[in-house]
């Protein structure tokens, strides 16, 4: 196995980073769209924790599937079939 380079190191390092703050940014904003008519409105506070529930769940989801779909992408260009 070829070792590799600093470049293909520091590509790898962005690609992470990038995957992370885009799955973080991805996620509060499903986030913030579920549970802002709890705060928006007058909801009873069972509502309210079933908007966070739900929603925390989805951003979760969000997340995982956005950092998956990122690092795939990534380690399927051509140039990253480590030769």
């Amino acid at each position: 196995m070829d070792r590799r380079s600093q470049a293909d190191r520091d590509a790898i390092t962005i690609e992470i980073a990038y995957a992370f703050v885009s799955g973080v940014f991805a996620a509060g904003l499903v986030f913030a769209a579920l549970y802002a008519p709890a705060l928006a409105f007058d909801l009873s506070p069972t509502t309210g924790r079933i908007l966070a529930t739900v929603g925390g769940a989805l951003a979760a989801t969000v997340f995982l599937l956005r950092i998956t779909h990122v690092l795939w992408r990534f380690a399927r260009r051509p140039e990253n079939d480590g030769r």
